[in-house]
């Protein structure tokens, strides 16, 4: 127990002191005190260094990769010995008689099972298939959770931009509030309008409140997955990159899903298992033989008897028939459960590469010169009301309704970037870079 400590300390000890060098070295600069800015690929490896969800499936694929090696091993012989202790009034009465004989009596013998029908290398094959299980295991936590790291990465990068456009937008209407309550005062303006721009700040403030509580659920989860347990803020240095292009077709990405999602893969491997345990079974029909040289002194036909002990049980009554039989229906339901699997997985990257395929299309040269002549003239909006060339009711719309486009043109980034991450997590392998 001692050293299990030892080593996990070690371990943390490790972490700790790459964390930092990471956090030194790397462009992860430290924008103040409690604000740590990762690229995706920084993130990632403290995720694998330190999430104790792997680790903790890691000791389980060791504990497994350990039976393969008892399994290996032989049976242990066994000594059988009998002695005598006391006869005519004596205790242990060895020693020899006048005649030279040795007096008292011993037995000796020595056994050894030995396992008929490959039933070791059988079980061999099992410790190795159970080990395999486990590392897919281990794979298919790892997927999950590099998911979900990706996930919240690539949200919390659109709640930051959006927040961003809040904040302009607060800062605009609150030039614009502290000008009108001037006029207000002067009696140049109506208070029904200065009390509408007050309620598009307030509602403002109420999004940005909104906006910041998602955030901080985000944040919690980053922070859990990388194990920070302080107050650090995590802060994406990586943009959303919305220049991808792909090209591939539904059996390609199926056939690779086959080959590289563990979730997939586990069930192939279930099935294989209970495969080897059927033929297990079956070669348990065969009785396992003990054969053991056996000394006896003074209790048989001749004073020193060397014999050879056979021991093999007769299957007449248990011929193993109901664990077979049990082992047959497992085998036909694992291979029904890794059908449903197969075509559960080509449906889910039909899917994944459906919604790919929309967003992309989505992400076309047009809609991006349009977001970006639709952001020229919002500053030739707000000048246009400056100079009193527009009225309040117009800058209000046109305020509003470049918002909303530029929370669209946010959410559209993000949701490109989660239709490439939920095609991968199905495809098991980074297919989209």
């Amino acid at each position: 127990m001692i050293i299990f400590f030892n080593m996990l300390s070690l371990r943390k000890l490790f972490i700790v002191l790459s964390f930092s060098c990471l956090c030194y070295s790397t462009q992860a600069q430290k924008m103040n005190a409690d604000t740590l800015s990762l690229t995706l690929q920084q993130a990632e490896k403290i995720f694998l260094d330190s999430n104790l969800l792997l680790l903790a499936s890691n000791f389980n694929v060791d504990a497994q990769k350990a039976l393969i090696q008892q399994a290996k091993l032989w049976d242990n012989p066994i000594l059988n010995t009998d002695q005598v202790i006391a006869a005519g009034g004596k205790f242990f009465p060895y020693g020899k008689n006048p005649d030279g004989s040795y007096s008292g009596q011993y037995f000796i013998q020595l056994q050894q099972l030995i396992k008929t029908a490959g039933k070791r290398n059988k079980l061999i094959n099992l410790a190795t298939t159970n080990a395999r299980l486990s590392e897919l295991q281990l794979q298919d936590v790892m997927r999950n959770l590099r998911y979900q790291l990706r996930t919240d990465y690539y949200n919390v990068i659109q709640q930051l931009g959006t927040k961003t456009i809040y904040e302009s937008q607060l800062q605009q209407l609150n030039k614009l509030l502290y000008g009108m309550q001037a006029q207000l005062d002067a009696g140049n303006i109506a208070q029904k309008d200065y009390l509408r721009v007050q309620g598009l700040v307030i509602a403002l403030q109420q999004d940005m409140s909104d906006l910041n509580k998602a955030i901080a659920d985000n944040q919690s989860e980053l922070k859990t997955l990388l194990q920070i347990k302080n107050e650090i803020f995590i802060k994406p240095s990586d943009s959303i990159n919305t220049d991808i292009q792909f090209a591939t077709t539904v059996d390609v990405l199926t056939e690779s899903a086959k080959q590289n999602n563990p979730s997939y893969r586990l069930q192939q491997t279930q099935t294989v298992f209970q495969q080897q345990n059927l033929i297990y079974q079956k070669s348990l029909r065969t009785p396992d033989l003990t054969l053991g040289p056996n000394f006896d002194r003074n209790s048989n036909f001749t004073p020193n008897y060397v014999g050879l002990g056979i021991s093999l049980p007769l299957p007449v009554l248990n011929k193993n028939q109901g664990n077979i039989k049990s082992a047959e229906y497992t085998v036909k339901q694992q291979q029904s459960i890794t059908l449903n699997a197969e075509t559960e997985l080509r449906n889910n990257i039909i899917n994944a590469y459906s919604k790919f395929l929309l967003t992309l299309k989505q992400n076309n040269a047009t809609q991006k010169e349009f977001y970006r002549k639709y952001a020229v003239m919002f500053q030739n909006i707000v000048q246009s009301y400056q100079q009193k060339q527009i009225s309040l009711l117009e800058f209000l719309d046109f305020f509003n309704e470049y918002t909303t486009s530029q929370q669209r043109l946010l959410q559209q980034q993000l949701n490109l970037q989660l239709a490439k991450e939920e095609l991968n997590f199905h495809a098991g392998t980074d297919i989209i870079k």
